[in-house]
């Protein structure tokens, strides 16, 4: 027998210490601040380091369990196999069963059925499952009635002789989340009633093993601009309080754990969504741990994730396919049960075909050409995720007891905290997309220059909704440029910006690029230029072009000099703007020039400032 060679790769490499790699960077940062140049301060409250290293590790108690161990940190089953999830809108039963088949045969094995009739009965639910091989998928039921169709499903279940270990069905009731975030209240009363109809649901499918009957929404608090931390935090809280609740009604902690589906968001911030759903994972497991379940299998946490709509852009909507997909990637390398990818037009419109079928194909992909599902936890053990997922779980573990201290979720939920919570984070994300600090493509940065909303788009899905009183409100981070753009589309005039670039070509070039970006985020239509030999062709280009703006492009050390030449020769017939923040500005501002723009400036609200200016 050949003998194993055991012998490290690289051992002509030596080890380089962590005091090493720090005297390196310090070197490297020639006296800049180390925590500011490197060291990122997330939204979720946390610092992230800018590297790791093994011994990042020490201390991380949830280390060394593989999957299907408790705390589950790196998924509920040994295997990553996820189902590919996508919502069948139910407003005509058969129109609606023809969709399903015609999904099921293109790869979806998860379907979500949203009833849109109060009046669905069960000859609809024949109509709706004909042809559908009830023990080959997953169905799950929300929208209208949920309760009722609930009943309605285990009858026909049961009617048709299905093994009860066969039935996998899911029932999107909650009204601890969805009902409460929407309405400002849960239930009529003290809830008695509402938990006791969940109860007995409960108890009449307890021999069904995969019948999930209540699901926890935690997808609207991403979705109304909250946090991953918050979200997490928050969905833990609403699920405990089922718990609470259902044991009050006679329940035991094994019943009900077995019967809750938790449905979060996943954004585009990729790794830290890898981590949340570890973390989320762990952090349930010993909540129920809590309650000294009989069964360990109770503290596995059920998982289901929809991509952002927070994120969906109505312009540009094609870069919609590569957040989904990126989206879909955290999601499945996380280790979910199931997932649904969002039609790229989902912001705008019914969606397509087309979009629908690039939705489930994204995740056809990821499974059968990119193999994620052969392989489990991929992300465990990296340094920078392990780190990731502890910071996580701790935040949200602060969060969840804070809220714990405030009487749970229902009570803090009705003292106006949560939405005070979320509409905090909000208005910090919206800030951010405003001053660009967070990039949207399409939207508040690198806009399509030649793209016009098409007519058929209404435009109240670029109007931010707006609700009184006590309540969730889910938007888009894209809507403010969006609502922007859409009414310079169709004010019946078409505003320019030329860019007048002279000086130091390089410095001139980078900053036209810069404002041409700029401009266009708010449908301004740019005229770039190459470069200008002299400043009288370019304020003569200018003037012939009948822009309403012109943008000086040029070095700082230029614009002492030409910026008061050009608006002496504009002569008040157009808005002068100098791209940038150069020295001079006090200099310049003496002589009438009010206008700068820079990486700093508030794009939002200075774009608004131009269209006022212009009269739109």
């Amino acid at each position: 027998m050949a003998k194993t060679n055991r012998t490290k790769l690289f051992t002509e490499f030596p080890p380089v210490t962590t005091e090493q790699w720090e005297a390196a960077i310090t070197a490297d940062l020639k006296g800049a601040d180390y925590e500011r140049k490197l060291v990122w301060r997330t939204g979720e409250g946390f610092n992230v380091r800018p590297y790791y290293r093994a011994e990042n590790l020490e201390g991380l108690k949830f280390l060394g369990t593989q999957a299907g161990e408790f705390p589950y940190v790196r998924g509920t089953k040994k295997d990553n196999k996820w189902r590919v999830f996508q919502t069948v809108k139910v407003e005509d039963p058969k129109q609606a069963n023809a969709e399903a088949l015609k999904l099921l045969n293109a790869g979806v094995d998860s379907l979500g059925f949203e009833i849109a009739s109060e009046e669905f009965t069960a000859a609809d639910l024949d109509t709706l499952l004909a042809g559908i091989v009830i023990p080959a998928v997953e169905l799950t039921f929300g929208g209208k009635k949920t309760g009722h169709v609930a009943e309605l499903v285990l009858a026909k279940v049961e009617k048709d002789g299905i093994a009860k270990d066969d039935v996998h069905v899911n029932f999107n009731i909650d009204p601890v989340v969805k009902k409460l975030s929407s309405k400002g209240c849960f239930c009529h009363g003290d809830g008695a009633h509402c938990f006791g109809k969940i109860a007995a649901l409960i108890k009449k499918s307890a021999d069904y093993k995969h019948v999930r009957v209540v699901t926890v929404n935690g997808q609207i608090f991403s979705n109304s601009g909250s946090t991953i931390v918050e979200e997490l935090a928050f969905t833990l809280s609403a699920g405990h309080d089922y718990i609470v609740r259902l044991m009050d009604e006679g329940l035991t902690v094994d019943e009900i754990a077995r019967k809750l589906r938790f449905s979060m968001a996943v954004t585009s911030n990729y790794f830290m969504e890898m981590a949340k759903f570890r973390a989320a994972r762990m952090l349930w497991a010993n909540i129920v741990k809590g309650y000294n379940p009989e069964k360990e299998c109770s503290c596995k946490m059920f998982t289901h994730a929809e991509t952002s709509a927070w994120n969906q852009t109505v312009y540009d909507p094609y870069v919609n396919m590569l957040r989904g997909t990126t989206e879909a990637m955290s999601a499945s390398i996380a280790g979910v049960h199931s997932l649904e990818v969002l039609p790229f037009d989902h912001a705008f419109e019914a969606p397509t075909d087309f979009s629908k079928r690039i939705a489930h194909n994204v995740e056809l992909i990821l499974k059968h050409e990119a193999h994620f599902d052969q392989v489990v936890d991929p992300a465990g053990g990296s340094y920078y995720i392990e780190n990731l997922t502890e910071s996580i779980a701790n935040e949200a573990w602060k969060l969840f007891l804070e809220i714990e201290d405030k009487g749970g979720y229902i009570k803090a939920y009705e003292d106006g905290y949560i939405v005070e919570r979320v509409k905090a984070s909000a208005a910090n994300k919206d800030k951010n997309i405003a001053t660009r600090r967070q990039s949207l493509l399409g939207a508040n940065q690198f806009p399509n220059f030649n793209e016009v909303a098409d007519k058929s788009i209404c435009e109240c899905v670029v109007e931010r909704p707006e609700a009184e009183g006590n309540v969730l409100v889910p938007y888009r981070g894209a809507m403010a440029f969006e609502a922007m753009r859409m009414h310079v589309d169709r004010c019946g005039k078409q505003p320019k910006a030329f860019m007048l670039t002279c000086g130091n070509l390089a410095m001139a070039r980078a900053r036209a690029q810069f404002s041409c970006n700029f401009f266009a985020c708010a449908g301004i239509k740019v005229m770039d230029n190459t470069f200008f030999k002299s400043v009288e062709d370019g304020v003569k280009a200018a003037l012939e072009s009948k822009a309403e703006i012109v943008v000086v492009c040029a070095s700082d050390d230029d614009y002492a000099e030409v910026a008061p030449k050009v608006k002496e020769l504009l002569g008040g017939k157009a808005i002068l703007v100098v791209a940038g923040a150069p020295a001079c500005t006090p200099e310049l501002e003496a002589q009438g020039i009010t206008n700068f723009i820079n990486v700093k400036s508030n794009v939002l609200e200075t774009l608004k400032f131009y269209l006022k200016e212009m009269g739109i």
